[in-house]
């Protein structure tokens, strides 16, 4: 799998487990990708055009297939860019074409398109972000003319499917239609993977309050609810983002849910002060139906202008951990100072 063993002994991977993977599926899962964006300036591009991701690499290469939020277009030029009500809060993102394989480099496998920013640049940015996927083989959904996405890899035949409140997509509210994807891709997948871009922003609402949130006078959903009601109609791994910071984890009917895996990549055009830095890539091994057997935490941080960098002094998964225990006391997650984690005995 390309891993290094120097750069991920640290972190407590359990490499002795790559070559035995009949009976075990190794999925990751990370929040929102935003490797620079040329609108309004080429000023907020990193310098060089470097990859960002560049750090991450082993460890995105890792698992057997890896997802990500793709928080953004992928568009050198064109498309009417959004407007905001207030202009001060309006950040609009455009990746350029180029940066899509960097993406391919660093093997992400499949990308969420349903949130906020998915269409910054109309109807021209969601269609060019879609070929330039299509080009380098990353599978996505979330717009509403791609509700979902087959893929099947090393023998494993994965379901992804994703959720926003946000137009353009298909709606996290919109609990009919969201049944009928997840039950479809369970008669046809081995593993459903699901994904939402749902909750309040910021360290203000880092817990999952199991009512419906609002944000800036939107209907962010009951992600609580529905990440249940996912699970209830086959969805078997469950990757959350949007409040740009973690959240909890959960285990429901031996089906792992992470409510919010926060900033990941995010480089310029986001404040990652505190807590919004906390990048984590979660591992989540299930056995070939999806069952959860156990997760890992490996820590990153973003600084300065943004981009992964590992974190020894693992705050994400500490952050993780500690949401965990407040939030979701009844799960009987057992972590463990390696970064695991696991369910714990009655």
């Amino acid at each position: 799998m390309g891993v290094n063993l120097d750069s991920t002994k640290s972190f407590g991977l359990i490499v002795d487990s790559v070559p035995a993977r009949r009976d075990t599926i190794i999925i990751g899962g990370v929040g929102d990708l935003m490797l620079g964006t040329n609108y309004p300036a080429n000023h907020y591009l990193p310098p060089k055009d470097s990859n960002m991701l560049s750090l991450a690499i082993p460890f995105l290469q890792f698992p057997d297939i890896t997802f990500g939020n793709l928080e953004g277009t992928i568009l050198d030029s064109g498309g009417q860019a959004k407007t905001c009500n207030d202009p001060s809060k309006c950040y609009v993102f455009r990746m350029p074409e180029r940066y899509g394989r960097y993406f391919s480099e660093a093997g992400i496998d499949m990308l969420s398109l349903a949130n906020n920013h998915s269409g910054d640049f109309a109807e021209t940015g969601r269609k060019k972000t879609q070929q330039v996927l299509d080009s380098l083989g990353i599978a996505y959904a979330g717009h509403l003319d791609c509700p979902y996405t087959i893929v099947e890899k090393n023998g494993v035949t994965y379901g992804l499917c994703a959720f926003s409140p946000n137009n353009g997509t298909v709606r996290i509210n919109d609990y009919v239609y969201a049944k009928s994807i997840v039950n479809h891709l369970d008669t046809l997948c081995d593993v459903v993977i699901a994904s939402f871009h749902g909750g309040a922003e910021g360290p203000d609402h880092l817990h999952v309050t199991r009512k419906t949130e609002h944000y800036y006078g939107e209907n962010r959903g009951n992600v609580y609810e529905f990440a249940h009601m996912l699970v209830d109609e086959g969805a078997d791994v469950i990757f959350g983002h949007g409040p740009h910071i973690v959240r909890a984890v959960d285990v429901y009917k031996d089906r792992l849910i992470c409510y919010s895996l926060g900033n990941f990549c995010t480089y310029a055009r986001f404040n990652l002060g505190g807590k919004r830095g906390y990048a984590p890539l979660v591992l989540v091994y299930t056995d070939p139906n999806g069952r959860f057997l156990k997760g890992q935490v490996i820590s990153f941080l973003q600084g300065g202008e943004g981009g992964p960098v590992p974190d020894l002094g693992e705050k994400a998964f500490l952050e993780i951990q500690r949401l965990t225990e407040l939030d979701f006391p009844e799960a009987r997650i057992v972590f463990e100072a390696d970064g695991s984690f696991h369910l714990g005995q009655n």
